[in-house]
């Protein structure tokens, strides 16, 4: 068996094993979702070394046991998020778990797990706390996400509670109708503009904020 360096911008069907070629990071971040890991990307601010990676990737067997081994190992703490439970990736979870490292195994859904809580080693509070830093997204909760993270790891941050994104509202989150009037001009057309939770759930909301800059 031989072992192919990843290619940036192909995904792999697990029939070749890869090496993702990624050093160490005190903090390692795996999910199937590329959401979760823009999000998180874009939050982060260098403070803290963060290392993510798509578990589409690791399909095969050797690709996990090199990045554990080059990568896991080495970490202080591992958060990973899975669609479909311990069955979506069974042996990836097994070969982390052995590690001893700090980690959480999250529901990749809103619905709890309670086989992946027993296979993480944090305590059952940080557990879904991360997950639901996760779970509602945004780059609010991205932020406070890593800021919590590097608490764990003995980090003194401040971070708060993650923050509900309501089901329908106003953007950017938070404003109000009234601080959203004072930007408007009276002499000028108003245009409504409606896009997808989604968006602001992932973080990648740049074509939605040029177009309001281009409108106003």
């Amino acid at each position: 068996m031989h072992l192919l360096a990843a290619t940036p911008g192909l995904i792999s069907d697990g029939g070749e094993a890869i090496d993702l070629g990624q050093t160490p990071g005190d903090i390692v971040v795996l999910s199937a979702a590329d959401s979760d890991l823009a999000c998180l990307a874009a939050a982060h601010d260098g403070s803290i070394s963060l290392r993510l990676a798509n578990l589409m990737r690791l399909s095969h067997h050797m690709s996990v046991d090199v990045y554990v081994d080059q990568v896991i190992r080495h970490a202080r703490l591992v958060v990973v998020r899975l669609l479909g439970g311990r069955s979506y990736w069974p042996y990836g979870i097994e070969q982390i778990a052995d590690t001893g490292v700090p980690c959480a195994f999250l529901p990749g859904d809103d619905k709890p797990d309670s086989d992946l809580m027993s296979l993480s080693t944090l305590p059952a509070e940080a557990v879904e706390r991360l997950w639901h830093y996760l779970l509602q997204g945004g780059r609010d909760n991205a932020g406070g996400f890593l800021a919590y993270a590097a608490s764990l790891i003995g980090q003194n941050r401040e971070w708060r509670e993650p923050q509900p994104i309501p089901p329908a509202g106003l953007y950017p989150p938070g404003r109000t109708s009234d601080e959203l009037h004072r930007f408007w001009r009276p002499e000028a057309p108003l245009a409504a503009l409606v896009f997808y939770r989604a968006l602001v759930q992932s973080g990648d909301t740049q074509a939605i904020d040029a177009l309001v800059e281009g409108l106003g």
